[in-house]
């Protein structure tokens, strides 16, 4: 098993920024990669981005890329999503999740396990 714990969401004023953490424990060498996904309120979760767990290149999602970030700390076991430039329509629970494996991950495929999720709120 696999947990993983989301921080740092809140509110913040368009273009503003914030940093969310995911900071995973238990069997994390089964970790292959780490996405990021996002709900919004009465809309299909979306997928944000992935990266693979021991580095390499990171995917966005088009709706994101230019303005959220995605990085990892091996030796904290965390990965983080920068968001900038932030707009109301970003407004989400962000999730982490992690994917033991599997071609599809940098596009949202294959995510077994999941965080709680962290509120993002962007007022105009």
């Amino acid at each position: 098993q696999v947990q993983l714990v989301e921080s740092g969401g809140g509110l913040v004023q368009a273009g503003g920024s914030l940093r969310l953490s995911c900071a995973a424990s238990g069997r994390t060498f089964s970790i292959y990669a780490m996405g990021w996904f996002r709900q919004a309120p009465g809309k299909e979760r979306e997928f944000v981005g992935a990266i693979r767990w021991s580095g390499g290149t990171i995917y966005y999602a088009d709706s994101v890329k230019g303005r959220f970030t995605i990085s990892r700390d091996g030796a904290k076991n965390t990965v983080y999503l920068q968001l900038n430039s932030l707009k109301p329509e970003d407004t989400a629970v962000y999730y982490c999740a992690a994917s033991g494996g599997g071609p599809g991950y940098y596009r949202g495929e294959g995510y077994a396990y999941w965080g709680q999720g962290t509120q993002v709120s962007v007022s105009s």
